[in-house]
């Protein structure tokens, strides 16, 4: 009896800690799919582009260079997590269109979503203190400006859908990923090794910029429908269907001129690197017409990846260009 009592226990052990392991594997899966990894190349592209020009002028530091990109990351999961918290709390995901987010969905409570939120948001600005005294010291007048951007950033992480007054349910969603992915992320980033604002990197700047707003227009454009029946009015919901597309055309086909006017600029003579610098752009044209074909919100969402994928891809060639003495 001894002996069947003990080998019952063990089978309910056993089976304790399958559950358990079930269950940590599927808050596991949830903590990954909030953070949305396949934001982070994209958010990590203008520290490349800054940093490699910093590289081939000499004035890289590399201890700078990883805490920008460490500090960035930790801005972008900053955002996806309050993204996915505040548009739980609203409600707006209960009926969207893409993949289902975690609050929304209750595979991770309003409450713990909430703690997550003030940790990484006290890990960001250390990240943010630990950055800029690396480039600038304690003593230069940087200091207060770069404190004040980064400030900035972590409260424009939280209040895009967090709060009564959340930027993006008006429409200024756009504007703020243009000025933190594009202008802040290629010139703060490069400013951060000499204290020089180097105007030569203000094409790949803005390019890159547009293309980011083009990742945030094809999201909302998919969650149109859902985002105007709960208040949110992004962009997309306040030009309309059709005008978003032709917005999309817009900025996409801006950062495709850029682009172009910055790699002329500077005169490439690897036909390796120029190739693909075309099939980049190409892609980014073949893309245009395929968004412009999509008839239901849900045919956006393919395309999320590989607009970020096409901007990521640009950083990278743009750092190569930088190196082209060695090409």
């Amino acid at each position: 009896m001894k002996k069947e009592a003990l080998t019952l226990k063990n089978i309910q052990n056993s089976l304790n800690i399958q559950i358990l392991f079930f269950k940590n594997n599927s808050l596991l899966k949830a903590w990954i799919s909030a953070a949305r990894i396949r934001t982070l190349p994209l958010s990590v592209s203008g520290i490349l582009i800054g940093s490699s020009y910093a590289y081939f002028s000499d004035k890289f530091v590399f201890s700078v260079f990883l805490i920008s990109i460490l500090t960035t990351i930790s801005y972008q999961l900053l955002s996806n997590f309050a993204n996915d918290y505040g548009d739980g709390v609203k409600g707006t995901d209960d009926n969207r269109t893409g993949p289902k987010r975690t609050v929304q969905s209750g595979l991770i409570s309003r409450f713990l979503m909430k703690r997550v939120i003030i940790i990484l948001s006290i890990i960001s600005s250390f990240l943010t203190l630990m950055l800029i005294i690396l480039a600038f010291g304690l003593k230069s007048f940087y200091v207060l400006i770069f404190a004040a951007l980064g400030g900035l950033a972590i409260f424009s992480a939280i209040k895009y859908t967090v709060g009564k007054f959340a930027y993006g349910y008006f429409g200024l969603g756009d504007f703020f990923v243009f000025v933190f992915f594009g202008l802040v992320s290629v010139l703060g980033s490069n400013f951060l090794f000499d204290s020089i604002l180097e105007l030569k990197l203000l094409y790949p700047s803005i390019a890159l910029g547009l293309l980011s707003v083009g990742v945030l227009n094809l999201n909302n454009m998919r969650d149109l429908q859902n985002d105007a029946k709960c208040g949110k009015k992004t962009l997309a919901v306040l030009l309309g269907a059709q005008k978003a597309k032709f917005y999309h055309v817009f900025i996409i086909g801006s950062a495709l001129v850029l682009m172009c006017v910055f790699q002329y600029d500077l005169n490439i003579s690897s036909k390796y690197l120029n190739t693909l610098f075309i099939l980049n752009t190409l892609g980014l044209f073949i893309h245009l017409i395929l968004v412009f074909k999509v008839s239901e919100p849900l045919g956006f969402d393919k395309y999320l990846k590989v607009l970020a994928l096409h901007a990521f891809i640009f950083s990278l060639l743009t750092s190569f260009f930088f190196f082209k003495t060695i090409v």
